[in-house]
């Protein structure tokens, strides 16, 4: 029988009562990007190249090692972004950490993506929170020790777009 590692997390959700918690927020910088448009299928695929990224918060502090990864991101007909990335984590302490994150980023109305691609890519106002959403739900994969515990949860992440890449925070699903 094998010892349960130790688990930063306190208490737990009930059927009828989920529960979250506050793990970490991270900060992707995007190096550029590049993208196949118009398939057969009538969606596109992006591909953002990840530069940079710092990791800060009560249960997780590091960097995203940079040029680790990506979002191959496929643009489908009905204006919804499908997200799904991989990059390289490094905790505090040297350990290495391989998020890989899925989720999705549509507008509340039928112009924010475009406002969106106006803001990223041609200089265009910025588009508030409020009008979009990007969710995420990350897995993780780490050797045995102090952070193994990330591949034991389920967690889920609130996104905020930035000129140059995302700011994202995650909470566990106890």
């Amino acid at each position: 029988m094998t010892d349960i590692p130790e688990i930063p997390l306190e208490g737990s959700s009930a059927p009828d009562e989920p529960k979250l918690e506050f793990v970490f927020e991270i900060e992707i910088n995007i190096a550029r990007y590049d993208s196949i448009q118009d398939m057969p299928s009538g969606a596109g695929r992006g591909f953002v190249y990840i530069e940079s990224g710092v990791i800060k918060g009560p249960k997780l502090n590091g960097i995203v090692l940079p040029g680790s990864g990506g979002d191959w991101a496929l643009f489908r007909p009905d204006d919804v972004l499908a997200s799904d990335a991989r990059y390289m984590l490094q905790a505090e302490d040297g350990t290495k950490i391989l998020m890989h994150n899925r989720g999705f980023l549509w507008g509340r109305q039928p112009d924010t993506l475009s406002r969106m691609q106006d803001w990223m890519f041609r200089d265009g106002p910025e588009v508030p929170f409020e009008e979009f959403y990007l969710r995420s739900s990350p897995q993780f994969e780490t050797e045995k020790g102090p952070h193994e515990w990330l591949m034991r949860h389920v967690f889920v992440g609130i996104g905020r777009r930035r000129k140059d890449g995302n700011t994202i925070r995650y909470y566990a699903l106890l």
